[in-house]
């Protein structure tokens, strides 16, 4: 029988923001294609928790508690994962969010912008891609190669109001993820690649008040985006697998540099 070309058997993946709602159904779907996975996040139970349930089920995952915006926190982790694994191969730089300091309301004055929490919203969201990136993609290099996945957003392509931190973030992750794409390739070759996933509109913990009411309705803006997406729904975090697999394994290794987008047609539909 032929190699499939989407297994992750032998690998070892870190996945940061593995403790977050589309983190859960990443570091299931690495696990289920066969790969080792390391669970990073701040929140101690529910990275033990998951790794415990991929472990009843087969698979072969650690917890591991980490601050992606710390750099001993970061080599503390990737030591203890060397130790379970004696290698990585994979990255996957789930970890980042929003915060409301960083949302500017339509009411608000736009010359007023609270800088402390665009500042932070661009540190959670860039430097906490850039540092895991340093810390593990040098011991990718060291092992011969492989993969790293970043997560970029609708909001780096279409102006969607009140979101603007989070926007100007994942623009920059957006440049980041052409630039390093391009570096990686011009010291390693085709060995190590970087390509970004940017989901459209999901319904996570982040944004679920801001889409829809208690009893499951829509908001105004919930609305909107349903308008401007050609199926019609929000986007469910398992939709997300495909594409993510699909990038660390070997059925993606000449792309690099790209931002797949996962969407249901949004960003693609004019309205009319």
């Amino acid at each position: 029988m032929e190699k499939n070309i989407f297994d992750l058997s032998g690998k070892a993946i870190v996945v940061t923001g593995g403790t977050g709602v589309l983190g859960a159904s990443f570091v299931k779907a690495i696990a289920r294609a066969g790969a080792s996975v390391a669970i990073l996040g701040r929140n101690k139970e529910t990275a033990e928790s998951r790794a415990q349930e991929i472990n009843a089920n087969g698979g072969h995952a650690i917890a591991v508690v980490c601050d992606v915006l710390n750099e001993q926190s970061l080599i503390a982790a990737k030591d203890q994962i060397l130790k379970a694994f004696g290698k990585i191969d994979g990255l996957v730089n789930g970890a980042g969010g929003n915060m409301p300091g960083a949302v500017v309301d339509p009411s608000a004055s736009v010359f007023s912008l609270d800088m402390d929490a665009l500042t932070q919203v661009m540190n959670l969201n860039l430097f906490g891609t850039l540092l895991p990136t340093q810390i593990f993609g040098q011991e990718i290099a060291n092992n011969g190669g492989g993969s790293i996945v970043n997560i970029s957003s609708m909001a780096s392509q279409r102006a969607i109001t009140k979101v603007l931190g989070y926007s100007l973030a994942k623009s920059a992750i957006d440049g980041y993820t052409k630039w390093f794409a391009v570096e990686l390739a011009n010291r390693y070759g085709d060995k190590i690649r970087m390509n970004a996933i940017a989901p459209g509109f999901f319904l996570t913990e982040q944004n679920r008040t801001l889409l829809t009411k208690e009893d499951g309705s829509y908001t105004d803006r919930g609305n909107l985006v349903i308008k401007q997406t050609p199926f019609n729904r929000f986007g469910t975090p398992e939709e997300l697998e495909g594409a993510l697999i699909w990038l660390l394994s070997d059925a993606s290794k000449f792309v690099t540099g790209s931002i797949v987008n996962v969407d249901g047609g949004f960003p693609v539909f004019s309205g009319v």
